[in-house]
């Protein structure tokens, strides 16, 4: 059996969603290993030879730019089906979530053979954006990728999803496919890290304990939420006469686009819109005394994953699919609820009972992402 997975429009650090580029990263390596009489084919560029050109698979440098909405277009809709029969595919992954046009794969594959598809639906944000923020991307866009993934959910063979809150999503967008539907949660990547330099900038900086907070400048990430919970922690610990931890903040480069926040309390809030070396974040995050996360919407949702890895009690939003990803394993909370947030973050840091309590269920709560069970999972679904 031939599987070929699509990755041509996959560039690290372009698009939305580094979450789906790392997500098909892995499967493909952790299939590579398992291959042996099945072949996989992976369909690339130049950009992500060096992550998708792996032992076990055969990588083919596509002709092309994928950084042309144009030209991505027509492959999506238009070319993938003739490389599929090119290199005699019985099966076709889309791990972006787009198939082709049914027109295209009857006239590629013809009568005699058929091709399967199984995309990978990660999540339904650009229908929560058009919903909560309809102005924020471009209408047009944002429009095309709806309809396209509705088109893709109708006639692909089958679907994986990410979590059981995406396969509700879906249902309820396009019900009736729930018999070719299968929720493979994905796997959690190792992020232990090397000791940095002591000399390190970023380092220095941070002397003393803190809370570590991850979000993006996107509104369903809840940058503003997180800053306004902080304040409200800030200003309860000094009517204890208790001195408030500082905020480290990963994923925005100031706090004023999200809120107006007091001189002092500000004094306290470091951000680091970007770290260019993962080794360098991973060892701020770990310092971090308790996790904060406040998403309003995920497919799935690794940072919370990532901290229990690194040993953090976590607080986390209760929406979306965060509940089933977190499960016992840290303070569930509403992410608008600022005075909820601010005493749970209390909670943690001064009840060392409960602190060790949840660094302990986060242990075992990352045990259920094994990429291990999630390599026999998705083996089971493209190959039997």
């Amino acid at each position: 059996m031939n599987l070929v997975i699509d990755c041509f429009k996959l560039v690290k650090g372009a698009g939305k969603s580094i979450g789906i580029y790392n997500l098909a990263k892995s499967i493909t390596g952790h299939l590579g290993v398992r291959a042996q009489k099945d072949t996989i084919i992976v369909l690339g560029n130049s950009y992500n030879k060096k992550d998708f050109d792996v032992p076990g698979v055969t990588f083919v440098e596509m002709k092309g730019n994928p950084l042309n909405k144009i030209y991505c277009i027509l492959w999506e809709l238009f070319l993938v089906p003739w490389y599929a029969k090119k290199y005699q595919a019985d099966r076709v992954l889309f791990p972006r979530g787009f198939a082709p046009l049914r027109i295209a794969k009857k006239l590629a594959s013809g009568m005699k053979r058929k091709i399967r598809d199984t995309v990978i639906i990660n999540d339904l944000i650009p229908f929560y954006y058009d919903k909560h923020y309809p102005d924020i991307f471009n209408k047009l866009e944002n429009a095309y990728i709806m309809n396209r993934l509705k088109a893709s959910i109708k006639q692909a063979d089958r679907i994986i999803t990410i979590s059981e809150y995406s396969r509700e999503e879906i249902l309820n967008k396009v019900p009736g496919c729930e018999n070719k539907m299968t929720v493979i949660h994905p796997g959690l990547n190792d992020v232990s890290y090397t000791s940095l330099d002591i000399h390190s900038e970023k380092r220095e900086n941070e002397k003393r304990e803190y809370i570590i907070a991850m979000t993006s400048g996107l509104p369903h990430k809840n940058a503003a939420g997180i800053l306004r919970a902080y304040e409200v922690y800030y200003e309860k610990a000094k009517e204890r006469a208790a001195e408030p931890l500082d905020l480290v903040v990963i994923g925005i480069a100031d706090t004023s686009p999200y809120t107006e926040m007091k001189k002092e309390v500000k004094a306290q809030v470091r951000c680091y819109k970007f770290f260019e070396n993962f080794n360098e974040m991973c060892s701020i995050a770990a310092g971090g005394k308790v996790y904060l996360f406040l998403s309003y919407a995920e497919g799935f949702g690794f940072p919370p994953l990532e901290s229990m890895q690194l040993g953090i009690p976590v607080v986390c939003s209760n929406r979306s699919s965060l509940p089933e990803v977190v499960g016992e394993a840290g303070i569930l909370v509403n992410p608008d609820d600022a005075v909820a947030v601010a005493e749970a973050l209390n909670e943690i840091l001064t009840d060392k009972k409960k602190r060790e309590g949840l660094i302990g269920k986060g242990y075992e709560n990352i045990e259920r992402f094994s990429w291990k069970t999630r390599t026999d999972l998705y083996w089971k679904e493209l190959f039997q």
